[in-house]
């Protein structure tokens, strides 16, 4: 897969393509810059709280929350210009405004202002992870895309396992605002390695014009797509429970159970079972297909979450019981993920980067608005967030059904590249 492109993408049909270790492990540090904006200042939520003076202990969530809302929305208004101007110059600018609102977030000086340089971030970051899926989608297709985007998870998913520590890392020698240098940085590193090595994958002749009709269009062939609309949907009704479960999480384990300094190893342990799935499913897609993988994870996530409910009811929660739980439901995203995201990419090769928008739009501002609402309803305990769970574990399922007509664990999809 090490093939390399003609000097100028330009003028050529041929798609630049990039070495296939260095594809996943670019997509990874992309699609991490929202995980460590996310996750790295999670033990620092009650401080950035308390010195800018947020109203309410909930309140913090909005740190968190904004900036999901701010990278799902705006995703819709990338998509096209991913397909007009191609993928690697709206890299460029997003990771530069990322860079810019790390700034502003360092400069912050009262919490409204924090908030507004948080949801400039997530918009300036939601081209990224457009045009890292459809840079993807570019390259290939079928279980081959399934299989590039577990392991790029993979890699990824190291970024909120450890991110929590390295924030906890920046607060033993730095105010909380050294949590934003360090984002800053990585940005930074980010935007040089985007120079210096990734071509541009979209051929000249694949742009759109930014045209309202073709860009509606665009829109309306994913919406009206039975397996690109369900399986977004069913993949943001779980996210939505992944991100109530990250806005509350602070309080969970430092309120709830008063783990203190212990909250930066419990959170990696739980985002553990996530990261153990996605190279677990790397390995196992091109034999067992992404729709068998998917069905099963959302049924194991269904039941999982519905036995964790009633136990919390019959005999009460504990620590142990909450993280035995989490684990398995993290595990479950870790399959339902990568192979959700495939198959509603998969009919889109044509319409990679407005599908990418779409997608990102759903399985972000849904599932941000969804998060933040669980997120709100916490009230010391973990009920608000169990129900939650299995609420949208049961939406998600319902999805899956109505998108396979009722028949699920067939296969049905393509397993080998397709360039």
């Amino acid at each position: 897969m090490d093939i390399q492109s003609k000097p100028s993408v330009e003028t050529s049909a041929i798609r630049a393509s990039i070495p296939y270790v260095e594809l996943v492990a670019f997509i990874a540090a992309a699609m991490a810059l929202n995980a460590l904006a996310i996750d790295m200042m999670l033990p620092a939520l009650g401080q950035i709280g308390n010195e800018l003076g947020a109203t309410h202990d909930n309140d913090r969530q909005l740190i968190v929350v904004v900036y999901v809302l701010g990278n799902g929305i705006a995703q819709l208004f990338f998509g096209p210009i991913v397909d007009r101007f191609g993928r690697k110059r709206v890299l460029m600018i997003s990771l530069g405004g990322y860079i810019v609102g790390s700034l502003l977030s360092v400069v912050a000086s009262t919490f409204t202002l924090l908030l507004a340089a948080r949801a400039f971030q997530g918009v300036a970051t939601a081209a990224t992870r457009v045009a890292a899926i459809a840079i993807v989608r570019d390259q290939c297709s079928g279980r081959k895309m399934a299989e590039v985007m577990s392991l790029a998870m993979t890699v990824f998913m190291a970024a909120p396992i450890l991110a929590p520590g390295f924030g906890q890392i920046v607060l033993a020698f730095a105010p909380w605002r050294g949590i934003f240098v360090a984002l800053l940085i990585y940005g930074f590193i980010l935007a040089i390695w985007t120079w210096l090595r990734m071509p541009e994958t979209m051929a000249a002749e694949d742009r759109k014009p930014l045209r309202a009709g073709p860009i509606t269009a665009s829109y309306v062939e994913f919406v009206t797509n039975r397996i690109s609309i369900g399986y977004t949907l069913a993949a943001a009704s779980c996210f939505g429970a992944l991100f109530g479960y990250i806005s509350a999480s602070e309080q969970i384990f430092l309120e709830t159970f008063d783990i203190g300094s212990n909250f930066a190893l419990a959170f990696g342990v739980i985002a553990s079972g996530l990261g153990a799935a996605t190279l677990l499913n790397a390995r196992i897609v091109s034999r067992f297909g992404m729709r068998r993988l998917t069905h099963g994870a959302l049924l194991a996530f269904v039941i999982s979450n519905a036995l964790h409910l009633l136990f919390a009811i019959l005999f009460g929660e504990s620590f142990m019981l909450f993280m035995a739980f989490m684990v398995i439901s993290f595990f479950s995203l870790g399959l339902i993920g990568p192979n959700a995201t495939a198959l509603a990419m998969e009919p889109m090769g044509h319409n990679a980067g407005a599908a990418a928008a779409a997608n990102g739009f759903a399985g972000t501002t849904i599932a941000g608005f969804l998060g933040g609402l669980i997120g709100h309803f916490y009230d010391g305990t973990t009920m608000p967030v169990i129900f939650g769970f299995t609420l949208l574990g049961l939406i998600a399922f319902a999805f899956a059904l109505w998108t396979e007509q009722g028949k699920l664990f067939g296969v049905g999809e393509e397993a080998e590249s397709t360039p």
